[in-house]
């Protein structure tokens, strides 16, 4: 048994009906340069199978200890079955990218079996009419619950699943798999028993500093007003969630991100992207008639995942609050200033001490998480605390050369996340051969119009590569303009 850290813990705490706490990905491959130029379902099995050795996460569940008094542990699922996590659908025609927006919402929208290892994998067929795929190519959504890996773990996941060349195989395993037998509930209450003889002083710390908060919250939740006042603007994504999502997004050429990248002077990559996302709220709030005269905030996860902890599971992560300057309608002065304000963010990010705050995690037991989380649910606290932030924007470094899934090259890639009561709006940036997408996930009740936001998407990076562009054609021998690549 292995137990989960509290950040990785927390994940669980937090989910409800509403919120489930999966993140994930599709991507399009192009079949023909499989062998044999065909794919089958049989051959993804097979493939999946012969690399579960790769990632623990594979083939590991949850056990709880009784009451959640401590954190749950991994065990290696002695009931472990494939055919159960890897599925395959296919589109009805013509198979077009709404189709497939609209189907990888409806599934990424369901929970996971919590009883099982906590991933998806599902194979859906029949893509013959998204602009810039070849016709006959298929799809994979994977979902994978957020306590089990973050972003850059993610990514190491995705690695061990895919190829370098359409033959590729993978190595071996050093050793046979070993499942383990669920534990009693006298092993888990022995184990939690042995954490308290450890550190005796770890409940009683933890209860008195949060006692006080939980009794505030209370307090303030049982008036007729709470205090809504401060940085942070009101939006409709503040609100609590439904059941349902939407999902859409836009994909970009590196090249053109870095060209407005050089517009700047010490912009970032993610500055870019931070400005692209704030244009688009701004766009499609004023659409609505409903942009705050204060800019939005975008929180920004911050990995913290050292050189030694590289391919591990688990989550290694902080955060940083990021200003948008959703206010400032000039596209190229917002980017100097997202830029100026990452710049003190990431500064204040290392005073604290971003470890320090993913630590503080592991000392919060689990039924006071689940206390706290089920308290800001039913007592609608997301409409009458101040919001910590408007959207979420997460950028993974992706690999800039071809992968092959099963021999089939992936040639687009796409992220989904989850949203939460007060955080209805989330970014999942990805990077892969020469492109990178920002796509989103959102609660359909508070985005009804997805295919609006994502045009709100291409029209602010049209805006700002218009005006870099045009600046670096005043200072060099010229680059031309290369419109957006669409979704897909």
């Amino acid at each position: 048994m292995q137990q989960l850290s509290g950040m990785d813990a927390s994940f669980l705490y937090f989910e409800t009906r509403n919120a489930p706490t999966h993140i994930g990905s599709f991507a399009i491959y192009d079949q023909t340069t499989a062998p044999g130029g065909r794919v089958t379902f049989k051959g993804i099995l097979a493939n999946v199978e012969s690399r579960l050795h790769l990632a623990r996460c594979f083939r590991q569940k949850i056990v709880h200890v009784p009451l959640d008094l401590d954190h749950p542990y991994w065990i290696e699922d002695p009931e472990f079955d494939l055919e159960f996590h890897v599925r395959h659908i296919a589109l009805p025609h013509p198979g077009d990218w709404r189709q497939l927006c609209i189907q990888v919402a409806r599934i990424h929208a369901r929970p996971l079996d919590l009883s099982k290892p906590l991933w998806e994998m599902y194979v859906i067929e029949g893509l013959d009419n998204v602009e810039g795929v070849p016709p006959g190519s298929f799809a994979v959504l994977t979902k994978i619950h957020h306590a089990a890996i973050d972003g850059v773990s993610g990514a190491e996941l995705a690695a061990a699943v895919h190829d370098l060349e359409p033959d590729g195989v993978p190595a071996p395993p050093a050793h046979p798999w070993k499942p383990e037998p669920d534990p009693t509930v006298l092993d888990l209450a022995g184990s939690y028993v042995g954490n308290l003889i450890r550190d005796p002083l770890r409940f009683a710390r933890t209860v008195r500093r949060v006692a006080p908060g939980v009794s505030a919250l209370l307090r303030g939740s049982s008036s007729d007003e709470v205090e809504n006042s401060g940085p942070v603007p009101r939006t409709r994504f503040n609100d609590v969630v439904s059941p349902h999502r939407v999902v859409d997004g836009r994909s970009f050429s590196l090249d053109d991100i870095r060209t407005i990248r050089r517009g700047v002077p010490g912009a970032t990559v993610n500055d870019v992207i931070l400005t692209l996302c704030s244009g688009a709220l701004r766009r499609y709030l004023t659409a609505h008639h409903e942009l705050p005269e204060e800019s939005l905030v975008a929180m920004a996860p911050i990995s913290v995942r050292s050189e030694e902890e590289k391919g591990t599971a688990g989550n290694q992560i902080s955060a940083m609050s990021v200003t948008l300057f959703s206010d400032e309608p000039s596209p190229g002065e917002r980017l100097r200033k997202v830029h100026e304000g990452t710049q003190e963010s990431k500064a204040m990010a290392e005073a604290v001490g971003a470890r320090t705050m993913t630590d503080i995690t592991q000392f919060m037991p689990g039924a006071l998480s689940g206390l706290a989380a089920r308290l800001y649910t039913r007592l609608g606290l997301a409409n009458r605390i101040q919001p910590f932030l408007n959207t979420v924007i997460t950028n993974v470094p992706g690999p800039q050369i071809p992968l092959y899934f099963t021999g089939a090259r992936m040639v687009a890639l796409h992220g989904t996340g989850p949203v939460m009561d007060g955080m209805g709006l989330i970014h999942p940036v990805f990077s892969c051969s020469g492109k990178i997408s920002v796509a989103f996930t959102a609660c359909r009740k508070q985005m009804p119009d997805p295919g609006f936001y994502a045009e709100c998407l291409q029209a602010s990076f049209d805006e700002l590569h218009d005006a870099f562009s045009t600046r670096a054609r005043a200072t060099s021998s010229g680059h031309g303009k290369a419109a957006g690549i669409p979704a897909g």
